[in-house]
């Protein structure tokens, strides 16, 4: 007597196919958090270096520097995946997997 393994094959191959892609969606999606936190840290380098506030009007306070970083740390993270740097890195990334 033969036994016909090929349905239960079938089903394995098609629950592996299913768990590969949703696999791939969460590791296309940790890429692209990857990404975007990339071009949030050069969005930031490039306001801190821009955006540095030599106000004579103004006394310096001891927070300053801790308010101004805070303030560009979330300007940069709310810019991220605007100006097409993250967009391209991703790309390249997912061409090179």
């Amino acid at each position: 007597m033969r036994v016909d393994t090929s349905v239960a094959l079938n089903a394995y191959d098609a629950a592996n196919t299913q768990n590969l892609g949703k696999e791939r969606a969460i590791d296309d999606a940790a890429l692209r958090e990857q990404t975007d936190a990339f071009e949030a840290f050069l969005v930031k380098e490039v306001l801190d270096i821009a955006l540095k506030n030599e106000n004579p009007l103004f006394p310096k306070d001891p927070g300053d520097k801790i308010y101004n970083s805070m303030y560009n740390d979330a300007m940069s993270r709310a810019l991220s995946g605007g100006f097409g740097f993250s967009q391209m890195l991703y790309d390249f990334l997912k061409a090179r997997a």
